[in-house]
């Protein structure tokens, strides 16, 4: 028999790629998409070396208003059944709303919020066909505290992307397939140094962070149980029970301050 085979969005790196590496070691083939092709051949080659795992690459901009629509379209003449997707390639944009340029925003918004909504829309129907599917949305803690000055459109979409799961859990969970909102807080990858923050998120404590595969091993678990929500690990799942609890003014404050240490807002 063949094997399940899921779609990783920016699976080249941090997240998607500790998620590549953990469904590989669960017996998944996979299909692997980013913007860097040598990256993902060399994904590829490591995995089919170490789990055997055949693994079909598509080189893509998500930000290109087709990118959906050519993907499956790929798929389909490589003649590749998806059982899964994990909608994970995402940035940050620093700055104010108002001082970044619309372009940027735009790109910023069909990464991540059109690419992943458009993409299950296409693929969840043959899902549900077949009695099964797994549908992960990587969004983030920044989902579910207060948004605060600077990196404006990031936790809005987060939080889309958690109602977008919830709500879509609730359709289609009695038909085989799992739909799961991911929520890692701070996590050791390249997103930092892509947006320019390293420096600033550097002086975090150490016990706020994860590595990406702690959060791609908890995310596998959750999303096989069947959760239509995952907050990784103890720290952030205090955060955002505590900001549940408290004044939304107050919540708002305190988030706004930590926020000034690792988001830029001028």
């Amino acid at each position: 028999m063949s094997k399940r085979r899921i779609l990783i969005t920016g699976a080249s790196a941090g997240i998607g790629l500790a998620c590549a590496e953990e469904w590989a070691k669960n017996g998944w083939d996979l299909v692997l998409l980013a913007r860097r092709t040598e990256r993902l051949q060399s994904l590829a080659d490591k995995l089919r070396a170490a789990h055997n795992t055949d693994s079909a690459i598509i080189a893509v901009d998500l930000s290109d208003p087709l990118a959906p629509s050519r993907i499956v379209d790929t798929l389909n003449q490589r003649g590749l059944t998806v059982d899964g997707v994990i909608n994970n390639a995402g940035y940050g944009v620093p700055g104010t709303f108002q001082t970044v340029q619309w372009r940027t925003h735009a790109d910023f918004l069909r990464v991540l919020l059109w690419a992943p909504t458009e993409l299950t829309h296409h693929l969840l129907p043959g899902m549900v066909e077949r009695g099964f599917g797994r549908v992960i949305n990587v969004a983030s803690l920044a989902g579910l505290v207060p948004s605060t000055a600077g990196h404006t459109l990031y936790g809005a979409t987060k939080s889309y992307l958690i109602r977008f799961s919830q709500s879509l859990s609730q359709e289609v969970r009695d038909r085989g397939v799992h739909v799961l909102a991911l929520c890692p807080g701070f996590t050791f990858s390249e997103f930092h140094d892509v947006n320019g923050m390293r420096s600033k998120v550097a002086t975090m404590p150490r016990f706020m962070w994860m590595t990406a595969p702690e959060v791609a091993a908890q995310a596998y678990a959750a999303s096989e149980r069947g959760d239509a929500i995952c907050v990784n690990g103890l720290f952030n799942r205090f955060v955002a029970a505590l900001t549940k609890i408290l004044p939304e003014a107050l919540a708002l404050k305190l988030v706004g301050r930590q926020a000034k240490r690792f988001r830029q807002a001028e």
